[in-house]
């Protein structure tokens, strides 16, 4: 089961924690929109409430006065595969007479069934398909044998694939980051306390400083009183795996990740695309939010003569149709959540900019609500390459069947989608607008060439699948 979720931990002087934990969620609920979850500690026991739906579903005032102490993380999910119900929401808790442990997830393992199978045969029982269950008993394990670093250290040497994580070891708050750097990770100062979270809008929203990115294989740990945090650089590698979708699509554009404002990767990515591949039409509009920012530089680097105008009104009550879980949701979402405004489109020209194009999905029926208003031409600009790989790391890439560009031309997905003509961003252009060589960024979905080592699939770089066996024990281990 693969999650691409948001992830918080906190840990304060106050008393409090669940309610900053709380608005923190609604500043990631763009990551997940199928449960979420608060777990907190009070110094004496754990405290839990973990409901399906959005942040405001799930959460009531009494809920969250039940959920006292200074010390909690909290999550949001959207499952990409498997299972969604509630016996996958998190965070997920364990309870062994070493005390109580909670873990929040955001990402996939890809060696989930190898290590559920070598914890079965060691007489572990598991509740759900989750791979997040997975690395919580493996946790719980190792800290039967070792104190809390060397236990993280230890999981970390078992587990294969993406992850970002907040994890609660009593009233312990502590983060981990995957040796590639595939999910982003931050840690920020609040009121009274340290965070840890997906993004920094989340510590914008509780007033706070972004302090730094967690580092790719790094530990960091909360102090029990919110006064500081201490840094573990548990495992080093040589090169990264940034997911470079973050910056293209995922994240909110107001977030800073790996030092840059997403916004403005999206601005230098649309000024790219008309370098690239610019077209004069009477007006540049994008598809709202995710486009907004391509759109804008691109008309910044076009001639004055191009006019940038919101021609596609949203409906905000309708959710991202990229993370419904089914397609018929997909396709029926797309109908209710954009309206042309007719007087910016009737008769003219038009370049449509969005982030990307999966299934195809959205572009086709867009194309056609443009033709209907009454535009002359519909031109398409993509801020991302076109995908031709499913995504094993924790974005809902679906198979390549389901992919349009996997086995297409461009010029057969223009056909497909009715457009006048497509073009795409290359990658380069977005290597370069995330200032980061394209070896340090997973773009297997538009390569087809992995950062881990996948069944089946190419890997772009050598990668030794690490043992499921018992770890070795050593001083420095």
């Amino acid at each position: 089961m693969r999650d691409k979720c948001g992830v918080v931990g906190i840990s304060t002087a106050a008393d409090d924690v669940a309610r900053p934990i709380y608005y923190a969620l609604y500043a990631l609920q763009h990551r997940g929109q199928e449960s979420a979850g608060i777990v907190t500690h009070d110094g004496f026991q754990q405290h839990s409430h973990i409901a399906m739906g959005l942040v405001g579903e799930a959460f009531d005032e009494a809920d969250l006065v039940g959920l006292g102490g200074a010390a909690g993380i909290g999550h949001v999910r959207y499952p990409t595969a498997g299972s969604v119900e509630k016996s996958c929401a998190q965070p997920f808790t364990v309870s062994f007479k070493n005390g109580s442990l909670a873990l929040c997830h955001n990402g996939n393992l890809v060696n989930a069934g190898e290590l559920r199978g070598d914890l079965e045969s060691l007489g572990h029982a598991f509740t759900s398909d989750g791979d997040t269950e997975v690395i919580a008993h493996d946790l719980a394990r190792n800290l039967l044998r070792a104190d809390l670093v060397r236990a993280v250290k230890r999981t970390m040497g078992r587990i294969h694939g993406s992850y970002s994580l907040t994890i609660m070891h009593d009233d312990t708050v502590l983060g981990v980051r995957d040796p590639e750097g595939n999910r982003p990770l931050c840690i920020g100062k609040v009121d009274d306390g340290y965070i840890l979270c997906s993004e920094s809008a989340a510590i914008d929203t509780l007033g706070g400083e972004l302090i730094r990115d967690v580092c790719p294989g790094e530990l960091i740990v909360l102090e029990d009183d919110g006064t500081g945090f201490e840094s573990y650089q548990l495992i080093e590698t040589d090169r990264t795996a940034h997911c470079f979708f973050e910056w293209v699509y995922f994240a909110r554009p107001d977030s800073i990740i790996d030092e840059k404002l997403v916004y403005e990767v999206r601005r230098e990515i649309g000024r790219s695309l008309w370098e690239e591949s610019g077209i004069e039409t009477d007006v540049v509009m994008p598809v709202p939010d995710s486009g907004r920012a391509f759109a804008s530089g691109y008309v910044e680097a076009a001639p004055d003569t191009v006019e940038f105008a919101e021609g596609l009104m949203k409906n905000r009550y309708v959710g991202r149709t990229f993370i419904m879980p089914t397609q018929d949701e997909r396709e029926r979402a797309v109908r209710l959540k954009h309206n042309p405004i007719k007087s910016t489109v009737a008769g003219r020209t038009v370049t449509l900019v969005d982030d990307s194009i999966v299934r195809g999905t959205t572009s086709d029926q867009l194309v056609a609500v443009l033709r209907a208003a009454g535009a002359q031409e519909v031109h398409m600009r993509i801020g991302a390459p076109p995908i031709i790989a499913p995504c094993y790391m924790g974005i809902d890439m679906a198979t390549r069947d389901e992919l349009i560009a996997t086995d297409r031309t461009i010029e057969e997905i223009r056909d497909v989608i009715g457009a006048d003509s497509l073009k795409y961003i290359s990658a380069g252009a977005v290597a370069k607008a995330i200032c980061k060589d394209s070896s340090a960024l997973c773009m297997a979905c538009i390569t087809g060439e992995y950062p881990y080592d996948i069944d089946g699939e190419q890997t772009d770089r050598p990668v030794t699948r690490p043992t499921i066996g018992e770890p070795p024990a050593s001083a420095d281990d």
